[in-house]
């Protein structure tokens, strides 16, 4: 027993210090980029006003909602005062006649349904401001996931590269959910705030001025607070969100690799690197909420003596007869009716402040560096290209300071077979992403059939192309689909023709339901070479004028590898093709190999011009077969 509690304690200790390290490491992180709080919340509010082009006319209709809703609201307490005041006088006029007091028509009946028709017409113009303000909300969001959409579409590969999808996904949902949230609820209470305390305050100075000018001394305090609140708050709801965002990163890398995780038994490491981002995000919630929720009860507490000093101030005008029942009633009303908005007012402002911090979040995204455009007059390229590609002394870098590749030249002749092999790490891929503008290049220039691949379309470019890459994707859908991906309107023979020329027929044939298996969750129901075979079948169907294979038969066997070998070779004839290979054995009737070595093209020739050479690729080939 004593052992299992030493053993507890233990574990508590534990996560005491996980948490400790994490909240040091969200400090760390947040004092570097405390820069990046929106320092001038006016500039993002007119960013966000901008944005809302088209629905401009609907806030006004919420602003005018508010105006007519803030007149009925100011308008009541007055007509009450006059009512109470006449009711009071009728009272005391049947008292004094010793008659029983009754309403009628004459003696305040009608007053009351006037009244009653001023609430109303401020309950009617509630629900249309109310309504409205979701509206022009909602249509915002819709615009701002619109733009986010069509961003992702036009940022480069270094982006992604750079950031975690999970981080992504946070600004494009949770971020934008959050300024949706605070335009429907927060944006709208503050507007009512302001035109409430305003109405409010005048109609205190028509009754009295030395009352009003307490409340105000008690509002100016309340202010000041708020302010001062509010300015640690947009730094807290910053840090939140990039701990939110930190938070589902972590997630999505949990779950897309579940099964390596579990492989090397990292389930305990990938759950406290989950538990940790989870305890960083509750300690800046918990931060953030007091910051935000402080502030409601601090105001209250001062409106509540305010209100404790007016009364007082209050009775002793009523008893000089400065003030009668109904006008010092009334003006209560009208210290209410700014007290609680006033209240909410404060509230509303620190809720803007994380709405603030989330929208720069989505701004940072759409203010990313695009692909460069396509160009306004694009050169011609024929819809099937003989497929001559040649590098011409080409330069490149990820990190424009640190260049990968210098000088890169070679010729790759129509229906040439073109095998890129080097180390991991070497170019090889790089290079396939150059010639597929998948990253613009810094010097240089690589041109198809002779012509600037820098002056094509992109969409031109690439339908000449088709891929297999490494990592076979499959999107969710039927086997069918995704083997008529690249194109449209095939037919079923046609599809059944390709997997049968890639080796995927049979297989396809023992699922459940044959070409219109479903296939979801990442295609997790079949295995990764099946997945493999059927991203060859799409490439065959499409039939480009050029292959791109990237390790295209890693994740099959020997036997399936030949077979897809024999196919491919009967696809690649008359066809220009790259294929970027570790075994070596694939690629020893390659019309052209290239060596690569640190984004350098070291040799160049043909398996027997290279072996005879005795470089590296004959070092490599020697490795391979010793």
């Amino acid at each position: 027993m004593a052992r299992e509690n030493e053993a507890i304690r233990s574990e508590e200790l534990e996560a005491q210090e996980l948490v400790e390290q994490a909240t040091d490491q969200l400090e760390d992180a947040s004092a570097e980029q405390d820069a990046e709080v929106p320092r001038d919340a006016f500039a993002v509010v007119r960013r966000l006003w901008k944005a809302s082009r088209g629905e401009h006319w609907r806030f006004a209709v919420v602003v005018v909602s508010i105006v007519c809703y803030t007149v009925s609201q100011i308008a009541a307490p007055a007509y009450s005062a006059h009512l109470i005041d006449l009711l009071w006088a009728n009272i005391q006029q049947a008292f004094a006649a010793g008659e029983p007091f009754s309403i009628g028509w004459d003696t305040g009946g009608r007053e009351c349904l006037i009244f009653l028709g001023i609430w109303t017409v401020a309950w009617a113009f509630y629900t249309l401001q109310a309504f409205t303000m979701a509206s022009f909300a909602e249509r915002l969001n819709l615009k701002l996931r619109h733009a986010i959409a069509q961003k992702l579409n036009v940022l480069p590969l270094k982006y992604f590269d750079a950031n975690k999808p999970g981080d992504i996904m946070s600004r494009a949902t949770n971020d934008l959910d959050k300024v949706s949230e605070v335009l429907q609820r927060g944006l709208l209470s503050m507007l009512m705030a302001v035109g409430s305390v305003i109405g409010a305050v005048l109609m205190m100075l028509r009754y009295n001025v030395v009352l009003t000018a307490v409340f105000l001394v008690f509002a100016a305090a309340a202010m000041v607070m708020t302010r001062l609140v509010a300015k640690r708050t947009l730094v807290l709801a910053a840090r939140q969100q990039r701990a939110v965002g930190i938070l589902n990163g972590h997630v999505e890398e949990a779950y897309s690799g579940r099964i390596v995780i579990r492989a090397f038994n990292q389930e305990a490491a990938s759950s406290r690197r989950i538990r940790e981002a989870t305890q960083t995000l509750a300690d800046t919630m918990r931060r953030t909420d007091f910051m935000t929720n402080v502030v409601g009860p601090m105001v209250r507490c001062l409106v509540r003596f305010s209100q404790v000093a007016l009364a007082l101030l209050g009775t002793s005008f009523l008893i000089a007869g400065q003030l009668t029942i109904g006008t010092l009633q009334a003006f209560f009303q009208y210290v209410n009716t700014a007290a609680e908005p006033l209240t909410q007012f404060s509230l509303t402002m620190n809720q803007l402040q994380s709405a603030l911090a989330a929208v720069e979040r989505v701004f940072d995204i759409l203010d990313e560096p695009e692909i460069e455009p396509d160009p306004v007059e694009p050169a011609e390229v024929e819809r099937s290209v003989r497929g001559r590609v040649a590098f011409e002394h080409v330069r490149f870098g990820y990190d424009p300071e640190r260049p990968l590749m210098h000088d890169v030249s070679f010729v790759a002749e129509p229906g040439q077979k073109v095998a890129i092999v080097g180390a991991t790490g070497a170019g090889k891929t790089t290079l396939i992403n150059l010639l597929m503008r998948f990253y613009e290049i810094d010097g240089g220039r690589i041109t198809l059939d002779g012509v600037d691949t820098h002056a094509m379309t992109r969409a031109d470019l690439r339908r000449n192309f088709g891929m297999v890459l490494q990592d076979a994707w499959l999107r969710e859908g039927t086997i069918a689909e995704n083997i008529a991906y690249g194109c449209d309107g095939a037919t079923r023979e046609e599809i059944v023709q390709a997997a049968k020329t890639a080796q995927v027929d049979f297989f396809v044939r023992t699922m459940p339901h044959g070409y219109d298996t479903e296939l979801a969750n990442d295609a997790e129901n079949i295995s990764q070479g099946q997945r493999q075979l059927l991203t060859i079948a799409r490439v065959l169907l499409a039939n480009p004028s050029i292959l791109i294979l990237d390790e295209a038969t890693s994740s099959v066997d020997t036997r399936t590898e030949k077979a897809i070998v024999a196919a491919t070779e009967a696809l690649t004839s008359g066809r220009t093709s790259f294929v970027i290979a570790h075994r070596l054995s694939t690629i020893v009737d390659s019309d052209l190999i290239l060596v690569m070595d640190r984004g350098t093209i070291i040799e160049q020739g043909t398996h027997e011009e290279l072996l005879a050479a005795g470089g590296a690729y004959a070092d490599l080939y020697n490795s391979q077969f010793a």
